[in-house]
């Protein structure tokens, strides 16, 4: 999730130049010919989640800390505490589905044996987990991938991983906003032709900028039988009527529903506001209810952002108990029913 767009540098139009012509080489015919034997997703509202994020907003330039998890907890201390935060989405908010972030540092680092367990307790718990790189912070955070020969071995190490677990999805990188749509389709191609072994219905290829947008990754054949992830947030308007918010969710998803997810949405969770009941003069409401109602209409899984973050007002969960033998509690229980009525349960919103 990102508060504000970072300004594009330089060196990095002139990186993703550079990685233009490299991919080039592995464009075109060869990755046509790429295993795309998957059928393309026919819908996807059985990923009903939410996204478990480190209090940085996932972006660091070291080990990913999940909120509640502790980088010098042990594999078997990470399972547990995970295992119980896990079993705490699915009986405070029904979800089976948590998106998680990975980076270099973790996954070619020391940590990467303790981080493993979270991803193999929701496994275990029979979620579905959508693994996503996350870019660096500071001069990094910068809508490009930090550095290929750190981002590539990392992919290596989790498809080797996971690629025989079928609960779990690969995401290549969370909003790709430095790379042209033409470009951005050139590395989801490519790491297509690079994992061929991985099934097309495993990947979620991330819509181009800010995953703000799926139909250029949509008319791509070499993306055919992939997911596609969007992301929508209320505050990229000031203000927008009911209608408003669902023309624009529409708009980004053109015919593609039957292929996205919407990996990330939210609002605010902890000031008190109802989205149980029309406001038609609070955007938040209305996003929020627009965008519940349309993911509910057309079928469509969506990842609520966040399910768990420290310190973010937009947080659905929170901890409580022993650290020891962390528990989640609900931050706005009308913000939960809008997820369960996005997920198929629940009623309307009630004039």
């Amino acid at each position: 999730m990102r508060k504000t767009p970072a300004k594009n540098r330089l060196s990095s139009r002139l990186r993703a130049t550079c990685v233009a012509v490299a991919i080039a080489a592995v464009s075109g015919a060869t990755l046509a010919g790429s295993p795309a034997s998957a059928a393309a997703p026919t819908g996807t509202s059985q990923f009903r989640g939410v996204n478990w994020a480190d209090p940085r907003d996932n972006f660091a330039d070291d080990y990913l800390q999940l909120s509640g998890l502790s980088t010098t907890d042990t594999y078997a201390q990470t399972y547990a505490k995970a295992s119980r935060i896990i079993t705490a989405f699915r009986a405070n908010l029904g979800a089976n589905t948590v998106r998680l972030p990975i980076n270099p540092y973790t996954v070619n680092g020391a940590y990467w044996k303790s981080y493993r367990a979270v991803i193999d307790a929701a496994s275990a718990h029979g979620f579905k987990v959508i693994v996503s790189y996350w870019e660096g912070t500071g001069d990094k955070r910068d809508g490009y991938i930090d550095d290929e020969a750190t981002f590539w071995p990392m992919w290596d190490t989790v498809v080797k991983t996971y690629k025989h677990d079928p609960r779990v999805y690969f995401e290549p990188m969370n909003e790709p906003h430095g790379y042209t749509d033409a470009q951005w389709a050139d590395i989801a191609a490519k790491w297509l032709a690079t994992y061929p072994s991985v099934l097309r219905d495993r990947v979620f290829v991330s819509g181009a900028g800010y995953n703000d947008h799926v139909t250029s990754v949509c008319a791509d054949p070499r993306l055919k039988g992939t997911y596609l992830s969007l992301h929508h947030y209320g505050f990229w308007k000031s203000y927008a009527t009911y209608d408003q918010w669902v023309s624009d969710l529409k708009e980004r998803i053109g015919d593609c529903a039957s292929r996205t997810v919407i990996d990330e949405f939210g609002a605010p969770m902890t000031t008190g506001l109802d989205y149980d009941k029309p406001a038609p003069d609070d955007n938040y409401v209305n996003f929020i209810q627009a965008e519940t109602d349309t993911a509910r209409e057309l079928g469509m899984g969506s990842v609520y952002w966040p399910g768990l973050r420290t310190d973010d007002i937009y947080s659905m969960q929170k901890l409580v108990g022993d650290p020891s033998r962390p528990w989640l509690a609900t931050t706005n229980q009308s913000g939960a029913d809008r997820l369960a009525w996005a997920w198929g349960r629940g009623r309307p919103v009630q004039g």
